[in-house]
């Protein structure tokens, strides 16, 4: 057998380098470089074999839990046909990913991770950032990072690497089992020499199989929506990363089928076609909530049904509903009981289109779709006109943008009471144009993300919508996008607090407690004192972006339009109004206290007994 004499970084990177995949004839590799931020435990192993291999790009990144976001929304954008490698010293270098890795697993995307370990020799026990055990050696930090992977080892001899890597790629590019990977390198291992074997290093191609449905499942599943006198569609994030948009919309159109969309599936139908029904869940529109609320029969495209989707459990009152699932994941396919169709989205659409030839909703119940996709877009302009008062609402905010960008522009944000609005109300033109990472709702998340969709599809204009708490948690990657020459649009909305975790206090009677950026009041010792003095705009100036202030919508479209001319990562920056918000049409479960000295908490309490009485279980 011929061999090659590499150290196990070495041969780490030269194997990666060499992944292909391919889906329907389409060839490309799967990773595109490495982010990392190198310290002890991986600069002298992983960051010289990068050095050495410069057609393996490296990027230097800020913060560690950024890079894993920005690699996570790369992947999303490349429908997890393509990703980054992220690499960290050992300590708090790697568990600051851990975060990152949680969120990519419970979104399914392919990511890679190479956190540096602690010494496998052991003779220089307990190295800095080690974690001592008194009951074993056989630990450290990374193991941490176990429960948030789809798969995790430790190559603690160099020739383990051999059959830990085909593993590695195995899960990353399984559509049905993807999501983190973790391969953790002690730091004296990465510098070990071996013969590996040049067979190890050739270029392989992942073939992505597109699951087809069985043929008697499948029938079924064509004899219940035949019976059906109610159907809805739930379209998941799945069936945007199956391709299987086109699919769909023929499939609407030849049945009249509604669709509701979930956080992940938003963009799988044009705003204005008269099926859509827009949001489903917990923030849905009328329109989502009502007709799912009624459904006899609820289909379920790529959808894990969380409990935001199910309005916690909520959603489907019907007593006789029935559930199909459609799904590549066996998993996400039982749940609510339903008749499990374990494949391919388009595959399976593809079967039903043709299965459904000779069937269609009865007109009312189309009708009604229309009349709430009407009904709907007639009130989203009215949340949108700028009303003239100041501070602006961040409805009207939204309404600027979403008007301003391009059908092929991507909006990107993850966690506030943004996310909400943006799922009811932004008018979605492209598969892709909705980016919201809502699995985890990681605050922080928004900026590296759009760094990794601006990398992914450079292209398009990414607007990557964020509040002053997110800004705050995790804004470094600014630096990055300066560095790389990569150029986002950021509009920072500040309302001095969590807007959101302060609307939930007071709908659960807590009157917004610990949520308002305010000095501490010395007499009270509350924290409801004057506004903090943050000054953001100085902040993102002294960063390396370009910045413009806005207070007013007329100000704010013309700094959008300065943004877009310029090739500059710019900041616009606006202060918004903290308590006006949108309508809520569905309940989301958060437990209320049941004892409570507080009057607001008793009768929050009341309601919160009344809405649990509609949640169900699907047996």
């Amino acid at each position: 057998m011929d061999t090659i004499r590499l150290t196990v970084a070495q041969a780490t990177i030269k194997f990666l380098k060499n992944q292909y995949v391919n889906r329907d004839g389409v060839e490309n590799k799967f990773f595109a470089g490495c982010f990392g931020i190198f310290g002890h435990g991986i600069v002298a192993g992983i960051g010289q074999a990068l050095q050495q291999n410069p057609d393996f790009k490296y990027y230097q990144t800020r913060n560690e839990q950024s890079m894993v976001h920005t690699a996570a929304a790369y992947a999303k954008m490349k429908n997890r046909m393509e990703t980054f490698v992220c690499t960290t010293s050992i300590g708090p270098g790697a568990t600051n990913m851990l975060t990152g890795a949680a969120a990519a697993t419970i979104n399914r995307l392919p990511v890679l991770l190479i956190p540096g370990d602690i010494f496998a020799r052991r003779n220089v026990a307990p190295v800095l950032q080690q974690l001592e055990s008194q009951t074993t050696q056989d630990i450290s930090v990374n193991d941490c990072f176990k429960p948030v992977s789809k798969y995790w080892d430790r190559i603690n001899r160099p020739e383990q690497l051999i059959t830990s890597l085909p593993e590695v790629m195995r899960v990353l590019t399984s559509p049905t089992e993807t999501g983190t990977v973790t391969l953790a390198l002690p730091q004296d291992v990465q510098a070990e020499a071996f013969d590996f074997p040049i067979e190890l290093f050739r270029k392989r191609v992942w073939n992505i199989q597109r699951i087809r449905p069985d043929k008697k499942v499948i029938k079924t599943a064509i004899e219940l929506i035949k019976k059906s006198t109610k159907p809805v569609i739930i379209s998941g994030g799945g069936t945007i990363y199956s391709g299987a948009v086109a699919e769909l919309n023929q499939l609407v159109d030849q049945t009249g089928i509604p669709v509701a969309e979930t956080f992940a599936g938003k963009g799988a139908m044009q705003f204005d076609k008269p099926e859509s029904l827009g949001a489903v869940g917990a923030t849905g529109t009328p329109g989502g909530v009502e007709m799912v609320k009624e459904a006899d029969l609820i289909i379920g495209i790529g959808t894990r049904y969380s409990d935001f989707t199910t309005a916690s459990k909520t959603a489907f009152q019907n007593r006789d509903v029935k559930f199909i699932n459609i799904n590549v994941t066996e998993f996400d396919s039982h749940k609510h009981s339903a008749l499990p169709v374990v494949s391919d989205a388009k595959e399976t659409l593809r079967e039903l289109i043709d299965g459904l030839v000779d069937f269609r909703v009865e007109d009312s119940w189309h009708k009604r779709a229309i009349n709430y996709n009407q009904s709907w877009d007639k009130k989203v302009s009215e949340y949108y006109t700028d009303k003239k008062q100041l501070p602006v609402s961040q409805v009207e905010v939204v309404g600027a943008v979403n008007n301003f960008s391009e059908p092929k522009d991507v909006v990107i944000c993850a966690a506030g009471s943004l996310p909400g609005d943006l799922h009811k109300l932004w008018r979605t033109q492209d598969p892709k144009g909705f980016h919201l990472e809502y699995g985890y709702s990681t605050m922080g998340y928004e900026i590296a993300a759009g760094l990794g969709a601006k990398m992914a599809c450079p292209e398009r204009e990414i607007y990557v919508m964020v509040g002053d708490g997110n800004y705050l948690m995790n804004n470094h990657e600014i630096i990055t996008a300066i560095q790389e020459g990569i150029k986002i649009t950021i509009i920072l909305l500040n309302n001095n607090g969590f807007g959101s975790i302060g609307g939930l206090s007071e709908s659960l009677g807590s009157k917004r407690f610990g949520t308002k950026y305010r000095y501490r009041n010395s007499e009270t010792g509350e924290i409801d004192g004057t506004i903090l003095p943050v000054d953001f705009m100085q902040n993102a100036m002294s960063l390396g972006a370009k910045v413009i202030g806005a207070d007013t919508i007329e100000s704010l479209n013309a700094a959008l339009k300065k943004a877009k001319e310029s090739d500059e990562t710019t900041l616009i920056y606006i202060e918004t109004d903290l308590i006006k918000g949108i309508d809520g049409y569905a309940w989301w479960e958060v437990p209320v206290a049941q004892v409570s000295e507080m009057d607001s908490v008793k009768e929050v309490y009341k309601s919160y007994t009344e809405h649990k009485k509609n949640q169900k279980y699907y047996l």
